[in-house]
This record gives C-alpha cells, structure tokens and sequence, in this order.
C-alpha cells in the first residue's frame, strides 16, 4: 500500500502598497461621468496560488479621502447627505470565500460595508502576476471592477431635474487596481 503525500503551499500575506495601487470610481451627473478617487486606503491580501480557495482580502478605504477634484463636491460627499464620514469614516471589504474561475480570473465573494451597510458582493478578480522588484520584494498585482447601485448602501441622496430625471445616477462603477508587497 502507497500513501500519496501532498505537498502544501504556504498562503503568502501581501500588504497593499498604495503608491503603486489606486481605487477610482465614476457616476453619472446631469448627462456626463464625474470621476474620482480615494487616496488612503490599506489592506492585506493573503494569497495562496496553487490553493486560491485558502486566499483572503481583507480592504479599507479612509472615506474622506474622496477626491473628484472639486473641492465643494467632495465636501458635499463627506457629509450626511452622502458617505456621512463622520459616523462611517470607512468604506470596507471583507471576502469570505474565492473561487477560481481560471490560472488568472477569480471570483472574491465577501461584504462590502459602505455607510455602515454590508452587501455581499462578488468581485471578478484578476491577478496580474507576481515579481521581485530591484530591492528583492516579491509584488503581486489584482484588479477588479465593479458596478454596484449605491443606493444598496444608504446613498440616496438626490435632486429631481425640472426636465425629469435626477441629478446623480444610482449606478457607480468602482475600479480597484492593487499592486501588494510580500510580508
């Protein structure tokens, strides 16, 4: 009688490097896109290639870092009529299961919390690949994009136009693209 023995992969913990990531999203306003962003966020990504099932994203973003280089605008979104920051100062993501869709596509099942509001979402996850950079850390790199309806998570603020229809749209799409360092 053989005995098979299987070898296990460690699961790798990566911190988010936010010089090299970015979280961006656009809306709809009147009849144009407005676009912006959120400059601190932090997370970790555990990582397990060869077992991806074992992986798990843990992603905070400071809300009141928003920035859609409108000062007035991102003041209004700061405050109770939208992301309230003073009661709900992050917007989080905790996943709770992934599933391999192919060598690089990855469905990353968890709650999304927006407003003090958790949704589970899933994100279509690819990664990027892993690398060494000069210095000798290995990087790996995700993106994911997403359209979620904002009003899901408390966001209801808005204007009726006298030509009809409102002034912001309920569909945002969310693009997060992460470049993680091996800890």
């Amino acid at each position: 009688m053989t005995t098979a023995t299987t070898t296990a992969t460690p699961v790798r913990t990566f911190a988010i490097d936010k010089a090299h990531s970015e979280v961006q999203f656009q809306v709809r306003h009147l009849v144009t896109k407005v676009r912006g962003r959120f400059t601190d966020f932090s997370g970790t990504v555990q990582f397990d290639e060869a077992r991806p099932e074992d992986s798990r994203v843990d992603f905070s973003v400071t809300v009141a870092s928003i920035d859609t280089a409108t000062p007035d605008r991102d003041t209004h979104l700061r405050s109770e009529d939208f992301f309230f920051v003073d009661k709900h100062p992050a917007l989080t993501f905790t996943s709770a299961r992934v599933v391999r869709k192919s060598a690089e596509l990855f469905d990353v099942i968890g709650a999304l919390t927006i407003r003090g509001v958790s949704r589970e979402i899933t994100l279509p996850v690819t990664y990027l690949g892993a690398a060494k950079d000069p210095w000798g850390q290995t990087r790996v790199g995700f993106e994911t994009e997403i359209t979620i309806n904002r009003k899901d998570f408390g966001l209801t603020w808005n204007a009726a136009l006298e030509t009809g229809g409102f002034l912001v749209g309920d569909e945002v799409k969310i693009s997060v693209s992460v470049q993680a360092i091996a800890q």
